[in-house]
């Protein structure tokens, strides 16, 4: 009789133990969020990345209740920055702004410190924004077509400009060399302001770049876009065709955005958060200021910001093995 009082006050305490725990857990379901929020940006501060994440940031704090923080962490192709957040607690406290370089290091990389899939839950996707195919204002090309007549009757002589190797940027110069079929040089530079000053002193013929920084410019007269890569015409220069109008189909790509968690996030929290993001995207106000930066609003499900990135990777992958770059 002895023995059985003590192993039934032994399983009241266990029992009131376990009560307690889940009486934690579901109080702190319920309080989500109860403290700041943290958004990893691995870029600097006022690009295009920066001022999206901030913009919906803010919109995004007044349904949580909470103060939503930007932490710029740029360098190293995104890797410090996703590794931080990977390797963070997956409460929903810390989010990790994504973009095409997550998408890209999957395949341009013989090693990473996480996995792209595996170690993050998309929670959406926040934006698009297109590249254009520019030249300088005086260049002998005055359409797409006139410049792959050209490429093609003079093999070689092409030279491409991009941004660094293995960004949007060069992928998407090397996918318009392949899809094209052209025998044309693609040659990176340390950044847009030398893509910008190798273009007008001629030593590149035309360069591949994000269609914000560069717009200043075309709408100035300093540059010419010969098209713009995205599956519609951009709205701030309606007159500039798409690549597939312009005869090359295959020639789609896009830069994004969106935000995702540490994989272990509970779905509660994740499912917050992308109704919370969502709601931002869908505001007026939030969406103009969106519009203004050049990036279109692209609210999604989970689902569909998870298969968004296994497509960009499979994508990207594709790309990076046609045009032969070493994995890094």
């Amino acid at each position: 009789m002895q023995m059985r009082r003590l192993c039934f006050s032994h399983w009241v305490k266990l029992a009131a133990a376990g009560l307690c725990v889940f009486s934690v857990v579901a109080a702190h379901a319920q309080t989500y969020p109860y403290k700041p929020l943290r958004i990893v940006v691995p870029f600097g501060a006022g690009g295009v990345a920066d001022l999206t994440a901030r913009t919906v940031a803010q919109k995004m704090s007044e349904g949580l209740g909470q103060s939503v923080v930007i932490d710029n962490r740029p360098g190293a192709g995104g890797i410090v920055a996703a590794e931080m957040v990977a390797k963070s607690e997956p409460d929903g406290y810390t989010l990790l702004l994504m973009s095409n370089a997550n998408a890209v290091s999957a395949g341009l990389f013989k090693a990473l410190p996480f996995d792209p899939v595996k170690d993050f839950t998309p929670v959406s996707l926040m934006g698009t924004f297109d590249l254009a195919i520019v030249t300088s204002a005086d260049s002998r090309f005055q359409s797409l077509p006139e410049l792959l007549a050209w490429a093609k009757a003079n093999p070689g002589k092409l030279n491409i400009g991009s941004i660094n190797i293995g960004s949007t940027q060069h992928l998407t110069a090397e996918l318009f060399k392949s899809v094209a079929g052209l025998d044309a040089q693609v040659v990176p530079f340390n950044g847009t302001p030398a893509v910008m000053t190798a273009l007008r002193g001629n030593q590149i013929d035309v360069a591949v770049e994000v269609l914000s920084p560069v717009l200043p410019q075309i709408k100035g007269g300093a540059l010419r876009a010969l098209a713009v890569t995205g599956p519609k015409r951009n709205m701030a220069l309606p007159q500039v065709p798409t690549a597939k109008e312009s005869g090359l189909p295959q020639l789609l790509s896009t830069s994004w955005n969106g935000l995702g968690v540490p994989v272990k996030t509970p779905q509660t929290v994740v499912d917050r958060l992308n109704k919370e993001v969502n709601a931002a995207l869908q505001n007026p106000a939030v969406r103009q200021k969106l519009l203004d930066l050049n990036v279109e609003p692209h609210p999604s499900t989970v689902p569909q910001a998870h298969e968004w990135l296994e497509t960009e990777i499979k994508r990207w992958g594709d790309v990076i093995q046609r045009a032969s770059i070493q994995k890094q």
